[in-house]
């Protein structure tokens, strides 16, 4: 994979969650892509400057005690937690998804990934998308980058 133009792109919300329906062990990772992440299959603590065995991602499954609750306002959220990313990391840097092996967590209790295998690229629109999904929520709830 030479980088994410050669990925497939998911335009929807609604596409994202259809797939997070069908599919276990997808994780979302904001970065500039997989043709970057890919040469290296490893992240780099932000604080410390140390090397961590795998790509920090965020996980898409369901967790059981959501339980019957609707599974689009479930990826809405894991996708607004962390939509501030591309504005504190700079240019190029995109949501992406992507499946693979947990082999260990780093310091913020994130999924690091190894065995990666790219699946899509999200269109700015899923974001759009999952930050109004936010909105209308009857609590409605800031990104993790709270000021």
């Amino acid at each position: 994979m030479s980088g994410s133009d050669d990925l497939p792109v998911v335009r929807t919300l609604a596409e994202l969650t259809e797939m997070v329906e069908r599919h276990q062990g997808l994780y979302v990772r904001w970065s500039r892509g997989p043709g970057t992440d890919l040469r290296d299959v490893s992240s780099t603590d932000d604080l410390t400057g140390v090397s961590m065995p795998g790509l920090s991602a965020n996980p898409l499954d369901v967790e059981e005690w959501w339980e019957d609750r609707p599974v689009r306002v479930w990826v809405a959220r894991r996708l607004h937690d962390y939509a501030h990313l591309p504005h504190e990391k700079g240019p190029g840097v995109h949501p992406w998804v992507l499946s693979g092996k947990e082999t260990a967590r780093g310091p913020d209790n994130e999924p690091l990934v190894a065995d990666v295998r790219p699946m899509c690229r999200l269109d700015q629109q899923v974001i759009d998308e999952a930050k109004a999904e936010v909105g209308r929520q009857e609590n409605p709830w800031g990104t993790l980058r709270r000021s």
